[in-house]
Formats: C-alpha cells, sequence, structure tokens
C-alpha cells in the first residue's frame, strides 16, 4: 500500500465510553434466503484475553450526523457486540458461500471482476482500502450500485496489532469516513490485514457499528501460484458456509481474475449459492 500526506477527518468527534453491561445481540442474514436469519456467537479466545475483556464501548460518534427537517432517520443495524474472534464462515443455509477480494478498488482488475460477477448475478463483499478508495471513487461507486457489499479494511493496510489505539481509530475511521462519502453509507464489515486482530481492534471496530469478518478458505492468490493453484483451492474448500479470501489489488492479479471466471460458473452448476451477509 502506498502512503501520502494524510487527508484530515472531517468529522472529528470520536467517542470510545466504555461500560459495563450485555452487549447487542446482532442478528446476520443472508441476502436471498428469504430473511432466513443465522448467527453464531463467538467462541471464546485468548486473543481478547486481559483484564479489560469484560469491557463494553458504546457506539463511535465518528461522524457527526446534520439534522433534517420532515425525514425519517437512515436505517442502521444496532451497534454490534465487542467480539472475541471474527465470523469465519456461515452456518449452514442450503449450500451458500460467500466470495470476497482485499485490498482494493484497482483500475485494473477490480472491473474484470466486477464484470464476472454481473455476467453471473452474484454478489460478493469488497474489502476496501482507504486510499485505494479515494484515488477510485468510481470503482467504489460501481461496487455499490452493482448491490455489493462493502466492507473497510483500513486505510494503509497496516498491521494493526503494532498500533495504538488512536492508529486503529485513525485507520478504520478514514477509511469509514471515505466509503460513507462515495457511497452515501458506512461499512457495515471490516476486515484486519493480514487477519491480524487483537482487543483494541474489536472494540474500536464494534464502536465504529462494523462486525469481524474473516475467512475460511484462503486461496494464497497473493503469491502468485498460478490460476490453477487458485481454481483448485476454491474447488476443494467449497462447502456449505464458506468464505473465499482472494484480492483485487496490491499486486499482479491476473492469476485471480482468470480463476474467478473458472471456479465461479463451476461452483453455480453445482448447486452453490453465491450471497453476501446482511445485518438486522
Amino acid at each position: 500500500m502506498k502512503n501520502y500526506q494524510r487527508l484530515p477527518m472531517r468529522r472529528t468527534l470520536l467517542r470510545l465510553a466504555a461500560g459495563m453491561g450485555a452487549a447487542t445481540v446482532v442478528r446476520l442474514v443472508a441476502a436471498d434466503t428469504a430473511g432466513t436469519p443465522f448467527w453464531r456467537p463467538a467462541a471464546p479466545s485468548t486473543v481478547a484475553a486481559g483484564p479489560q475483556a469484560a469491557f463494553r464501548t458504546k457506539p463511535l460518534s465518528y461522524r457527526l450526523r446534520p439534522m433534517t427537517a420532515n425525514t425519517p432517520p437512515r436505517y442502521r443495524p444496532a451497534a454490534p457486540p465487542v467480539r472475541t474472534r471474527p465470523f469465519e464462515q456461515l452456518p449452514d443455509i442450503g449450500r451458500a458461500m460467500v466470495l470476497t477480494f482485499d485490498d482494493g478498488p484497482d483500475p485494473l482488475y477490480t472491473p474484470h471482476i466486477l464484470d464476472t460477477l454481473r455476467k453471473h448475478d452474484v454478489r460478493a463483499m469488497f474489502f476496501l482500502c482507504g486510499e485505494m478508495a479515494n484515488d477510485n471513487q468510481d470503482l467504489v461507486r460501481r461496487i455499490s450500485d452493482d448491490g455489493h457489499t462493502v466492507g473497510n479494511h483500513s486505510w494503509t493496510h497496516p498491521l494493526v496489532t503494532k498500533l495504538s489505539r488512536a492508529g486503529i481509530t485513525d485507520e478504520l475511521g478514514r477509511t469509514s469516513d471515505v466509503i460513507e462519502k462515495i457511497t452515501g453509507d458506512p461499512p457495515l464489515w471490516y476486515r484486519a490485514p493480514y487477519g491480524a486482530w487483537n482487543r483494541n481492534s474489536f472494540e474500536i471496530g464494534a464502536a465504529m457499528g462494523m462486525e469481524p469478518m474473516a475467512w475460511t478458505v484462503d486461496t494464497l492468490d497473493w503469491t502468485v501460484p498460478g490460476t490453477d493453484s487458485i481454481v483448485r483451492r476454491v474447488r476443494e474448500g467449497a462447502a456449505p458456509g464458506v468464505v473465499v479470501l482472494s484480492h483485487d489489488a496490491g499486486g499482479n492479479r491476473s492469476q485471480s481474475v482468470a480463476a474467478l471466471g473458472r471456479y465461479l460458473p463451476e461452483l453455480l452448476d453445482d448447486g452453490y449459492r453465491l450471497t453476501v451477509p446482511q445485518r438486522s
């Protein structure tokens, strides 16, 4: 990821208020399952253990919302609880799978991925880096307009476990801010770069109204292993509830583009539904 002079945040009120109590339960539903809910409580993990693990934060007002007259407030799910581990797969609902793409959008590769998804009428999740989203705003709009889920993947793709709370807040907050500016809606999902999570990232992400999403199947496409290898990993890992990790930026992603064109119709022919999670 590139670095350049940071853009100032348009909204500077960042409040993290810790309080004891039960967290709000958030249900997840598949967009194409007629409202059938799927939700699995996060299992205990040592990642977020420690003397402060019992504390929970209230929603973070990282954006100031203008007062409007005679208009109903926009729908937004309740703030999620603070997880101790990310969602790695979806409970079994038929033969549903989720395709996800990280690090974009990239003007060279993302359009080809979008074309393939549109050809097969499939929705996916795109976890965007803020700096890439800011530089490719038309692509972000196209991702959103095509019905895909836009997620937060930090601003500069750092190892968040090495950042202070202020640093994590800045990385996630600025990215959510630019995504909302472009699409009109803040992201409700985020993914830690490198899959590196800690208590601070879970707490801050939840305070910003986002749920953490990891993956079940890693295509390892970032290693440029060859199109056949990427296709084989997806095919061998395919199963109900699986979340597949691929990339549409961060390097040469021509193999990722080619692989999608091969395994996507195969998955559909095998009876898998490729969907995206929604929150309610």
